[in-house]
C-alpha cells in the first residue's frame, strides 16, 4: 500500500556568523548561530513496496543534482528497504542565498521517508547520512536555536530566542562563496581568532538577537556587491535590530520587536524580492513534523518514529 505524506522543509538565517581559519582539511572552522524561520519549501513524498528501489524526483525548478534524491536513496540503503519513492518539491525558498533550502529539503526526505518505510534510524545515524551530503543538513534535524561548529556539521541546541517577526530581502545578486571564502582568509588572525571566540561565546549564552551578533561575511560579499550594503542599511533606517547577511549571502534579514512595523517597512522594499517571516523555535518546528507525519506515527517523539516500526 502506498503511504504519502507532505511535509515543510524550513529556511535558516544565521544569527551570528564567525569564520577563524583554515582548518587542515581545507575546510574553514565555523562558529554560528541557526535560526529556524517560517519561509519554507513544500515536499510531498510517497512509497509504495516494490521488489527494486526507484526514486523520482518532479521539482519546480529543475535543480540538477538535487539533495532529495540522494537523501532519498541514502535512507532506502540505510533502512534496508526496496520500493518506489516518488517526491514532488515545490521550491519557495531562494536558491544561493545562504538559507539552507537544499539542505532543508534533504533532511526533510530524512525525517520523513523512515517513517513512510516503518523504520527506525537513531539518530546518531541519520546525522550519518546528513554529514555525507552538506554541512547545514544536520541542524535540519533538530531545529529551533542552535550552535554550529567546526564545518557546522557539529550541532548544540541553544534555548529558543524569544518570538520575533522580520522580513527577508533577496536580491537578484550572486555571491560567490569560494571568492568569499578567498577574500576572507587572509584577514583571519591568530589574535582575531581568540577575540571572536570569546565574543562569540558571549552572544551564544544570552539573546543573540540582543547582542553584538555579526557575519564575518559581510564585509567581503559587501566589496564584492555593493548593493548588499545598501540594503543592510536601508533595513536598519526601517526599524529592523538586527539586520544582517544570512550565510555568505546574498540574502539579508531584518528583526522587529512587534508585528505593525514590519508591516510598514515591507512597503520601503518594492524593488526586491521580499518575504515577511517569524522565528520557529524547536517546539513549533517539532510539532509541525509531528502534525504532518500524524496518519503515520502513535508518539511525540524525535525524530518522529513510525507506528508501522517492528
Amino acid at each position: 500500500m502506498t503511504r504519502f505524506a507532505r511535509v515543510k522543509a524550513l529556511a535558516k538565517i544565521n544569527l551570528d556568523l564567525r569564520v577563524l581559519g583554515k582548518r587542515a582539511d581545507g575546510y574553514h572552522e565555523l562558529r554560528t548561530i541557526f535560526q529556524t524561520i517560517s519561509l519554507a519549501d513544500t515536499l510531498d513524498i510517497s512509497l509504495t513496496p516494490a521488489r527494486k528501489t526507484s526514486i523520482e524526483l518532479r521539482d519546480s525548478q529543475n535543480i540538477a543534482d538535487n539533495l532529495v534524491a540522494r537523501a532519498a536513496r541514502l535512507v532506502m540503503d540505510a533502512a534496508r528497504v526496496t520500493g518506489r519513492v516518488e517526491m514532488q518539491l515545490e521550491k519557495r525558498i531562494p536558491m544561493g542565498a545562504g538559507l539552507g533550502g537544499g539542505s532543508s529539503d534533504a533532511a526533510a526526505v530524512l525525517l520523513a521517508l523512515p517513517v513512510l518505510a516503518g523504520r527506525v534510524l537513531p539518530v546518531s545515524k541519520l546525522c550519518e547520512l546528513a554529514q555525507q551530503m552538506g554541512s547545514d543538513i544536520s541542524f535540519f534535524l533538530l531545529g529551533g536555536t542552535a550552535v554550529g561548529i567546526g564545518r557546522g556539521t557539529e550541532v548544540f541546541p541553544l534555548p529558543d530566542v524569544p518570538a520575533r517577526d522580520g522580513i527577508l530581502l533577496a536580491p537578484d545578486v550572486h555571491v560567490s562563496t569560494a571568492r568569499a571564502y578567498a577574500d576572507l582568509s587572509p584577514r583571519l588572525t591568530t589574535e582575531l581568532q581568540q577575540n571572536k571566540i570569546f565574543s562569540f561565546q558571549l552572544d551564544s549564552w544570552g539573546d543573540p538577537c540582543a547582542g553584538e551578533a555579526r557575519n564575518d561575511f559581510e564585509p567581503v560579499a559587501f566589496e564584492q556587491e555593493s548593493r548588499l550594503a545598501t540594503l543592510k542599511r536601508r533595513l536598519t533606517r526601517a526599524g529592523a535590530s538586527p539586520a544582517m547577511m544570512t550565510g555568505s549571502g546574498s540574502a539579508l534579514f531584518g528583526l522587529f520587536p512587534d508585528r505593525a512595523p514590519v508591516t510598514q517597512a515591507l512597503d520601503r522594499f518594492e524593488d526586491v524580492k521580499k518575504f515577511r517571516i517569524s522565528l520557529v523555535s524547536r517546539v513549533r518546528y517539532r510539532s509541525m513534523w509531528w502534525r504532518a507525519l500524524s496518519p503515520h506515527i502513535e508518539q511525540r517523539v524525535w525524530p518522529p518514529r513510525s507506528r508501522y516500526a517492528r
